[in-house]
């Protein structure tokens, strides 16, 4: 199951549109579980662009349910690690990737301050 907080529905807009912690670094194993946790109103994701020097290289693209999302990686952007959904011609979805190995408890508090806010705090 994916762990995944989004921030809340508003008119706002916002840099970080939710917080994501993977189990690993493995990003075809777990973009799948991502994707199919997204909102249902979301529409189909065809691009996913992580950033962040912890990532090992990716293929161009993978099949997720029977669609091709194409991947992308960039190492040398600052800040922290993210991944930006992308469906071509509805917008683009930019979430935080807290590190797998982070610990539950701090995890955890940022998701629910993510999902009750709106805003990402470093965990």
């Amino acid at each position: 199951m994916a762990r995944l907080a989004i921030a809340p529905h508003g008119e706002v807009t916002r840099r970080i549109d939710g917080v994501w912690w993977p189990h690993s670094t493995d990003l075809v194993s777990e973009l799948p579980e991502l994707l199919a946790a997204l909102p249902f109103d979301w529409p189909r994701i065809t691009h996913a662009t992580v950033n962040g020097p912890g990532w090992p290289a990716l293929p161009g693209r993978i099949l997720v349910a029977g669609h091709v999302v194409r991947l992308r990686h960039t190492a040398n952007r600052p800040g922290p690690d993210t991944v930006c959904l992308v469906s071509a011609g509805h917008g683009r979805w930019d979430l935080l990737i807290l590190p797998p190995a982070t610990p539950e408890p701090d995890a955890v508090r940022a998701m629910a301050e993510m999902a009750r806010t709106g805003t990402p705090t470093p965990a």
